[in-house]
């Protein structure tokens, strides 16, 4: 087999590692890219049993699963933050004006009607 020195190009070490990939249990340090160790990851695939792919596959069935679960449950977190966000607000908001009635006389009642806030609460404004 060549060294790596030899291999200077990409087609170089792809001819080599197609030529000589029977012969290598692990992949050299010197085709350490991303698209050689996927090629070494179907070459291991390819070469499980039937029972051992079928383990595999099952395997890899729950692990997308599982992050199809968390996913979904980040992006619905997301939605209540976002609309726990906007509601909060909105009481602020309804705040602020009922601070800007009762600065004006208004009656409590009447406020509380118009910001949908509860006397109490206007009361401790």
């Amino acid at each position: 087999m060549k060294t790596e020195g030899e291999l200077e190009s990409d087609l170089d070490k792809w001819l080599h590692v197609l030529k000589n990939m029977k012969l290598m249990n692990k992949i050299p340090v010197y085709l350490r890219k991303p698209i050689f160790e996927k090629l070494f990851s179907i070459a291991e695939y390819t070469n499980l049993t039937k029972e051992e792919k079928t383990m595999y596959d099952s395997s890899m069935k729950y692990k997308w699963d599982n992050k199809n679960v968390r996913d979904y449950e980040v992006a619905e977190a997301k939605k209540e933050g976002k609309l726990e966000g906007k509601m909060e607000g909105k009481m602020e908001e309804a705040r602020e004006i009922a601070r800007e009635l009762k600065k004006e006389g208004l009656p409590v009642e009447f406020i509380a009607r118009t910001t949908k806030l509860s006397i109490e609460e206007i009361e401790q404004l």
